[in-house]
């Protein structure tokens, strides 16, 4: 089979298709771009998601708590904890699993997050450390965003920059093979980028404003998030390419590489659906969020305008950072 993710059609039909729904209380189950799921317990709610992280040769710990947190926050909830696993492979050493821990409690402490449980084992299921990560966060009954909640003539707001925890993943783990191919100094400023790919601020701040949907971006880039949103609302979507945000670090790598910046994995860039998509943009951006509106939901087909006239968006494949060949 094909490296990444299972296509949406796949998931749907061999994934969530055979999964019945026992409980009353499960108020959000599977689905295809859905972020988390959602349990109820009176007047509040318990938000879970889980992730593994596996396009990352570097810095696992760190990226597989954001994008774990930043799940949890395109609900509008704050996260509270994680579950860590760790599958190490017998060649691994010691100190691989202390760096990730390491970098895990690094980010912890910034986003006030706990750690509160796991399981770590050596075996010889896996070639390199597989590590996966639960985060659980806990808010108002009635006061949770989903996914598939976008209407139709909602602004479509686009945070943060396209291909951004991509082209940091890439810039670090192929730095020696591009560094005599790209200027040392782009590479070591799109690293730097992974600082960036948090977005529980901007998750908690546009749940405040108040906003329908939201849906952070990771594998499948912006575009695949985009077309996510819109099968999870069962809407369409008119959107304007040079609209899209993305770095001239993220451009001038992808172009050197052959790959599409806008189907690149995207973690700190969080797609919003929203009625006052401008208003939304001027607050973000009053707190320090970069945000603008990209387009709007409809009742027709997903539509993205180029320099070259109109295309179809279509479903997010294996993400383009599976394809870099160096």
């Amino acid at each position: 089979m094909q490296i990444g993710k299972l296509s949406n059609e796949v998931l749907r039909e061999v994934i969530i298709s055979g999964i019945d729904k026992k409980n009353e209380d499960i108020i959000v189950g599977p689905g295809v771009g859905e972020d988390c799921s959602v349990v109820e317990f009176g007047d509040e709610v318990c938000v879970l998601t889980t992730d593994p992280i596996t396009a990352a040769s570097n810095n696992a710990g760190t990226i597989g708590v954001h994008i774990c947190c930043n799940d949890i926050a395109s609900a509008g909830v704050r996260p509270l904890g994680i579950l860590v696993t760790i599958l190490a492979p017998p060649s691994a050493a010691l100190e691989d699993i202390k760096r990730i821990m390491e970098e895990i409690n690094e980010v912890c402490r910034e986003l006030s997050v706990d750690v509160i449980g796991g399981h770590t084992e050596v075996t010889d299921a896996v070639n390199r450390i597989v590590l996966s990560i639960t985060a659980i966060g806990k808010g108002k009954r009635d006061g949770f965003v989903t996914t598939g909640g976008a209407q139709d003539g909602d602004d479509i707001v686009v945070t943060g920059y396209a291909g951004l925890e991509g082209t940091a993943i890439i810039a670090k783990d192929y730095y020696d093979s591009l560094k005599d191919r790209l200027d040392g100094k782009l590479l070591l400023r799109a690293q730097n980028m992974l600082k960036s790919i948090s977005v529980v601020k901007t998750g908690l701040l546009a749940a405040d404003y108040g906003v329908h949907a939201m849906h952070d971006a990771t594998e499948g880039g912006v575009l695949g998030a985009i077309w996510e949103m819109a099968e999870a609302s069962r809407k369409g979507v008119y959107i304007y390419k040079e609209k899209l945000p993305v770095k001239d670090e993220t451009i001038r790598i992808c172009r050197e590489l052959g790959l599409n910046p806008y189907r690149l994995i995207s973690s700190g860039s969080m797609i919003i659906a929203c009625s006052d998509g401008e208003g939304l943009c001027r607050f973000l951006g009053e707190n320090g969020i970069d945000a603008r509106v990209v387009g709007k939901f409809t009742d027709g087909k997903r539509i993205i305008a180029t320099s070259q006239g109109e295309e179809e968006i279509a479903p997010p494949e294996a993400d383009e950072i599976y394809r870099v060949k160096v």
